[in-house]
């Protein structure tokens, strides 16, 4: 039976928004090809119908995240942005979350095309948070180093314990204290 163009299309996304959500959750060597095509809903032989390799997936799902994330942040303040970032909520929706976050520490150790996508993910993120103040007193400088600040947090808090003292600590020290720099903008 012959698949529609528009199928094809559609099955290709379903792959990506699937291989996105499951790389953010369990880490790019952390899922299979054929646990990825059945969690998508198609058979493993379809794969390599849609994509040369594993790695041309895995720049792809995280072209799909950095995309979702620009746009779930567009729109929003700084303060009610890190707020958000840094909530149990978002600390434990890994798969939904934030790609520099889940997939930092494995994209720099991949090849250098994924580390320039990743590159350019973070280069979309800062001129989406830069957008958003419309360049009023954030810097490049600052927003890298507000970023910096939002994805170490997030991963220092999920690699302690799920329920222990310290995860929570570290979001709320964090998310107080880059909130507190906000009051003291010009």
């Amino acid at each position: 039976m012959k698949v529609s163009k528009e199928q094809v299309r559609e099955n290709r996304m379903r792959i990506v928004e699937t291989a996105s959500e499951l790389f953010r959750e369990r880490g790019y060597d952390g899922v299979g090809v054929a646990e990825l095509m059945s969690a998508a809903g198609l058979t493993h032989g379809g794969f390599y119908k849609h994509f040369g390799s594993k790695a041309d997936l895995m720049a792809e799902a995280m072209n799909c995240g950095f995309t979702r994330s620009a746009e779930s942040t567009a729109g929003v303040d700084r303060e009610k942005f890190i707020e958000y970032y840094l909530s149990r909520q978002h600390r434990d929706d890994r798969g939904k979350g934030c790609v520099m976050s889940a997939l930092g520490t494995d994209a720099a150790r991949q090849s250098e095309s994924i580390k320039a996508t990743f590159a350019a993910g973070i280069e979309r993120q800062l001129a989406v948070l830069g957008n958003e103040n419309n360049g009023e007193g954030n810097t490049r400088a600052d927003l890298i180093d507000t970023i910096a600040h939002l994805v170490g947090a997030l991963v220092l808090s999920r690699a302690c314990p799920d329920n222990s003292a310290l995860a929570d600590e570290i979001l709320d020290v964090c998310r107080t204290r880059l909130c507190s720099q906000d009051d003291h903008r010009p």
